[in-house]
C-alpha cells in the first residue's frame, strides 16, 4: 500500500527565481470525504490516483500512469467541474524538496506549498516564503476546490509564518 505523508502551507510570496513549471490539469471522478479518485495530466504524462482519508497528515495513496488520451477523455467527460488548473514548481530548500502550486482558472490567486515527509513529526526547515499551515483545513484540499473555488472565498486574513510542531 502507498502512503502519503504531507503538509500544506500558504505561500506568502513566490520566490524570485523559479524553475520551469509543470502544467497540471486535474479532475475528480469521486470526491467522497473518505476517498477521492483523481485524473491528472502533467505536461505529456497522465495519472489515475486513488487516495483515502487523511489522518494526522497521512493517507493511503495509489497512483498509476495511464495513456494521456485516456486522461483527457476522462477529464472531458467524467470529472466534476470546474477542473483544477495549476502550474507546479519544485523548489529545493535546505535538503528538502517543496512543491509550489500556483492555481489558475476558478482558483486564480491561490498559491500553496506542499512537502512530503517520511514521518508525520519530521522536522522541516521553512523557506522564507512559507505562510500559515493549512494541512488540516479542508477548504484547501484540491478536491474541495471544485465545490468551493478560491475565487468565491472571502478575502484571506494576513498570513502568519508557522511554528514547528
Amino acid at each position: 500500500m502507498g502512503i502519503e505523508i504531507e503538509r500544506k502551507f500558504l505561500v506568502t510570496t513566490l520566490p524570485s527565481a523559479l524553475p520551469r513549471p509543470q502544467r497540471i490539469c486535474q479532475g475528480y471522478i469521486c470526491d467522497d470525504p473518505g476517498r477521492v479518485v483523481r485524473v491528472r495530466t502533467m505536461d505529456d504524462q497522465a495519472f489515475l490516483t486513488v487516495k483515502g482519508k487523511t489522518r494526522h497528515h497521512t493517507r493511503p495513496e495509489y497512483e498509476y500512469a495511464i495513456p494521456p488520451d485516456d486522461a483527457r477523455q476522462m477529464l472531458d467527460s467524467l470529472c466534476l467541474r470546474p477542473l483544477i488548473e495549476k502550474e507546479r514548481y519544485t523548489i529545493g530548500f535546505q535538503g528538502f524538496s517543496w512543491v509550489v502550486d500556483q492555481f489558475s482558472g476558478e482558483n486564480q490567486g491561490l498559491v500553496l506549498a506542499e512537502i512530503e515527509l517520511e514521518t508525520p513529526d519530521q522536522f522541516v526547515p521553512f523557506p522564507p516564503w512559507i505562510g500559515r499551515e493549512v494541512s488540516q483545513d479542508p477548504r484547501y484540499f484540491n478536491s474541495n476546490l471544485i465545490a468551493a473555488p478560491y475565487a468565491t472565498w472571502p478575502h484571506e486574513p494576513e498570513r502568519i509564518v508557522p511554528d514547528q510542531p
